[in-house]
C-alpha cells in the first residue's frame, strides 16, 4: 500500500518499493535520507529490502529476485554482520553517519554488483547502464586493478543478454596458436594435440557476452580474425572451411592506450574503431576518493563479518585509507583490508595501527653503485621489514636478474624460474604497481 508521507520517509518508501516497515525505518531517516538517493538505479533499488531492529515485512509481491535484505540497528557499538546469504545487519552510531553511509552502500551492492559512492563512479555506472541496453561493443579502459571486469559483468547483467552466458578470457594468458583455438574453436586434428573438436569461447558465449581482457595484448593476426567476427557475426574454427554464425556481444578491457598502440603499429586501427563506439574509462582509485570507504566495507563483508563476528572500520582508519595514493588501485585496497582483518584479530574495529601499506620506495644500487631498476622499501634497507616485504623484494630482484640473463626474453626467463609466462606477466605487473620496478626499467 502506498503512503502519502512526505520528506525522508516518503523517499524511503519510494526506494524500497512499498510502504511496509515505514514506522520501523523512520527512526533511521537521518541515514536513509542522504543515502538512498544514491541508489537511483533500478538494479539497486529493486533488490533492496530494508528491515529494522531485526524485523522484516514480506512484500505483497514476495522477495524480489536476488534480494538483499538489510536490517538496521541504532547502537553505540557499530558493526556489520552477514547473517545468511543475501541478509545482513548494520548497527551504527547516528553520530558517525558517514561511516554508516559507506557501510550501507557496500551492503546494497552485495551479489556481485559494483560498489560506488563517488560522483564520478556513479555517473559512469549511469552511462554504462544506458550503453548496456544497446548491442554495441564496449571498450573499458583504465589502469590495472581498477575493477574493469566488475564493470563488464555489470554491463552484461543490465543488458537483454543477462540470461545468457558471460564468458571471460585473458588475451595475455596464452600463446597465439592456443588463443586462436580457444576463441574460435577447432576441428579434431586441426593441429598437433587436437584430439577432439572444441566449439571455442565465441560459440560458448552465444546469446551472451564475451569479455576479452587485456585486448591490447592480442596478436595482430588474431586482431584481423576478431574484426571479422565483430563485423560479420561469424567465426571460422581452425581446420574448418565453413563459418559458424554467432550472436555475441564483445566487451573488451585494456590498461593500455589503444590509440597509442595503433600509432606504434601494435594494434589495428580498424579494430579500434569497431570497439571504440562508446568507450568507458575507469579512473584510478586515487581519483575517486568517494569510493574508498564503501569499497573497504565491501571487502570487509567479503572477508569477515560472518555470523557472530561483526566487523567495522573506524573513522581514523578510514581517513588513513583515504589519504593513500593507491598505486595498486582496488586490488591493493583489498590486500590492505585483508591484512588489517588479520592484524585486528578480536578488536571491535579496524584501527589505524592495523593498516599496513606497501612502503615508499627508493633505488637500491648494485655493487658497482649503479641502479639496477629494482627499488626496495626504505624499511627493508634499514632492516625494519616484515617477512612478506623481504620476500616480495627478493622475488623482484630474482625475476629482473633472470630477465637480464636471458636478454629480456620472457619465455626463457619463465622456464628458468620454473613458472609460466602468464605468472611472469602478473608478477611484473605487480612489481610495477608496487614501485619495485623503476619506470624506465627494461622488462
Amino acid at each position: 500500500m502506498k503512503t502519502e508521507q512526505t520528506g525522508p520517509c516518503r523517499r524511503i518508501d519510494d526506494a524500497v518499493g512499498a510502504g511496509h516497515l515505514r514506522d520501523a525505518v523512520s527512526q533511521h531517516a537521518a541515514l536513509l535520507d542522504v543515502t538512498l538517493p544514491l541508489l537511483a538505479h533500478s538494479w539497486q533499488r529493486d533488490r533492496l529490502v530494508l528491515g529494522a531492529e531485526g524485523r522484516f515485512a514480506v512484500p505483497a509481491a514476495g522477495r524480489p529476485a536476488g534480494a538483499v535484505e538489510l536490517a538496521l540497528f541504532a547502537a553505540e557499538r557499530c558493526g556489520l554482520v552477514v547473517q545468511a546469504r543475501g541478509r545482513m545487519a548494520l548497527s551504527y552510531d547516528a553520530r558517525e553517519l558517514p561511516l554508516a553511509r559507506a557501510a550501507f552502500l557496500a551492503c546494497a551492492a552485495q551479489g556481485g554488483w559494483p560498489i560506488a559512492g563517488d560522483e564520478r563512479s556513479l555517473a559512469l555506472l549511469t552511462l554504462a547502464e544506458r550503453i548496456a541496453a544497446s548491442e554495441i561493443p564496449v571498450l573499458l579502459e583504465g589502469p590495472t586493478g581498477t575493477g574493469k571486469e566488475v564493470l563488464a559483468r555489470f554491463v552484461h547483467r543490465c543488458s537483454r543478454r543477462a540470461a545468457g552466458p558471460f564468458v571471460a578470457v585473458n588475451c595475455a594468458a596464452m600463446p597465439e596458436a592456443m588463443l586462436e583455438g580457444l576463441l574460435f574453436g577447432h576441428r579434431k586434428g586441426a593441429f598437433t594435440g587436437a584430439g577432439e573438436a572444441r566449439e571455442g569461447l565465441f560459440r560458448a558465449a552465444d546469446g551472451g557476452t564475451l569479455l576479452l581482457d587485456e585486448i591490447g595484448e592480442l596478436p595482430l593476426g588474431l586482431q584481423a580474425k576478431l574484426l571479422r567476427a565483430l563485423q560479420e557475426g561469424e567465426v571460422l574454427p581452425l581446420g574448418d572451411t565453413t563459418p559458424v554464425k554467432v550472436d555475441v556481444r564483445v566487451v573488451a578491457c585494456t590498461n593500455r592506450t589503444l590509440a597509442a598502440e595503433v600509432e606504434a603499429g601494435r594494434f589495428r586501427e580498424d579494430l579500434l574503431y569497431r570497439l571504440n563506439v562508446f568507450p568507458l574509462e575507469i579512473a584510478a582509485l586515487r581519483e575517486r576518493g568517494g569510493d574508498i570507504a564503501p569499497l573497504a566495507f565491501g571487502m570487509l563483508l567479503r572477508h569477515a563479518c560472518r555470523a557472530g563476528m561483526p566487523g567495522w572500520i573506524g573513522a581514523e582508519a578510514l581517513r588513513l585509507l583515504e589519504s593513500h595514493t593507491w598505486p595498486g588501485n582496488v586490488r591493493e585496497l583489498e590486500n590492505v583490508i585483508r591484512r588489517a582483518i588479520l592484524l585486528a584479530g578480536d578488536a571491535d574495529a579496524i584501527a589505524p595501527e592495523h593498516i599496513v601499506f606497501d612502503r615508499p620506495v627508493r633505488g637500491l644500487p648494485n655493487a658497482s653503485g649503479e641502479g639496477r631498476g629494482v627499488t626496495l622499501p626504505v624499511s627493508i634497507l634499514s632492516g625494519d621489514a616484515k617477512l612478506s616485504q623481504v620476500a616480495f623484494a627478493s622475488e623482484a630482484e630474482a625475476i629482473l636478474a633472470a630477465l637480464e640473463r636471458h636478454g629480456g626474453r620472457r619465455a626463457a626467463t619463465a622456464r628458468s624460474l620454473g613458472i609460466s609466462e602468464r605468472t611472469l606477466r602478473y608478477r611484473l605487473a605487480s612489481m610495477r604497481e608496487s614501485g619495485l620496478i623503476a619506470a624506465g626499467a627494461r622488462t
